[in-house]
């Protein structure tokens, strides 16, 4: 039986000096940005914006510094990435890269790779989208068809991807692909590969939402030829390598601040002597501060060098819930449809949140599949 570890984790003191300079940084860069675009944030693709990410010191902030990062704590980390979903900055250039693709490299890479791919993302110059969903998969990740043949030098892969945001953005994809099918197990004979985006056979195709945006992908590989060097970790060892990178991605800040520009927005145009509006921000507010508290302990035990795996399940889990249910909450309370050329920053970011919400608790793992791991963790399954 496993115990959730939930352990309060405190920041430095020192951190706040990093937080001012990040405010003071994005108040800077995202003057004139409105509210809508803010909304956004992590899906918002700026590569300018990340390039002065870069610069600053502010991507790669743990890695070692021969790989292009900074060698700073988990904690720091945190509280850049806090300051930029709050402010509502365009991050998602690098996101993918600093926070699963490096890690995954540190930890399954070679010398080589990370000599060469590192850098770039820590410099704010390496876009990385990452291979996982495929179509008519669903939720099973494991039942990917995508497959790779080996040939002279390396591998041959064909089929195809889906929902990769910002593939056809990026310069890199890591992949899961299936080197070696195994009748017996789906889990098993799975690789992952770093892939050049420009390469001949790699067809991405951009998927409009409801909101007009263009970042998730179908992509689709025909004849794509790999070389050896590009194999990531051991073949046949991508199942596992896949479940300790989405640990990476469970509980960041991401995971309850995907609404934050719609709860800024309702505190700035609610009455205050309404008693309805009051209970309801108060109701989000404790929520929020619940959720940093949670999200931030599974920082301090990434930082203390643990694997919190079933926390940031848990974290993604009642986040995401909390990022669904904030734009229901506004619309009931204040009557608004939905409507992207509203006449107010609420109504467009309403509008916004509201289409894309159902996304929410569907990337870094489904609703249903998270709480598979979670009641296997505490022995219910």
């Amino acid at each position: 039986m496993y115990d959730f570890q939930f352990e309060p984790c405190q920041l430095p003191d020192d951190t706040q000096a990093l937080r001012a300079e990040v405010r003071e940084f994005l108040k800077e860069n995202l003057e004139g940005f409105p509210a809508v675009k803010k909304a956004a944030t992590w899906q918002g693709f700026d590569s300018e914006f990340t390039r002065k990410i870069g610069e600053r010191g502010w991507i790669g902030m743990t890695w070692p510094k021969k790989y292009g990062g900074h060698e700073r704590s988990a904690l720091d980390r945190y509280v850049v990435l806090e300051e930029m979903l709050a402010a509502g900055a365009p991050v998602a250039a690098h996101w993918i890269g600093d926070r699963q693709t490096g890690p995954l490299l540190l930890r399954y890479g070679t010398e080589e790779q990370r000599q060469e791919f590192m850098p770039a993302i820590a410099r704010g110059e390496g876009y990385y989208c990452i291979g996982m969903s495929e179509p008519d998969s669903g939720s099973d990740l494991a039942s990917m068809r995508t497959k790779a043949e080996r040939v002279d030098g390396g591998w041959v892969i064909n089929g195809s991807k889906l929902w990769t945001t910002h593939a056809h953005r990026c310069n890199q994809m890591v992949a899961l692909i299936r080197t070696n099918p195994d009748p017996d197990s789906k889990h098993t004979g799975l690789s992952q590969f770093l892939l050049d985006m420009d390469i001949e056979g790699i067809d991405p195709r951009p998927i409009r939402d409801l909101s007009g945006s263009e970042h998730f992908n179908e992509v689709v590989f025909k004849d794509v030829y790999v070389p050896t060097e590009r194999l990531v970790g051991e073949e046949g060892q991508g199942w596992q390598q896949v479940m300790a990178e989405l640990a990476f991605e469970r509980s960041g800040p991401e995971r309850y601040l995907s609404s934050f520009l719609l709860l800024r927005e309702l505190v700035k145009e609610v009455d205050p002597s309404d008693g309805t509006a009051r209970r309801l921000v108060g109701r989000c507010i404790a929520h929020m501060a619940t959720l940093r508290l949670m999200s931030l302990s599974v920082a301090g035990m990434l930082n203390e060098g643990k694997a919190p795996a079933l926390e940031a399940s848990v974290v993604k889990d009642l986040g995401t819930s909390f990022e669904q249910e904030l734009p229901e909450l506004v619309h009931d309370l204040l009557g608004i449809e939905p409507d992207p050329d509203g006449d107010t920053d609420l109504a467009q970011v309403l509008s916004y949140l509201t289409q894309v919400a159902p996304s929410f608790s569907l990337r870094g793992g489904t609703r249903e599949i998270l709480r598979g791991i979670i009641a296997r963790g505490l022995g219910l399954r």
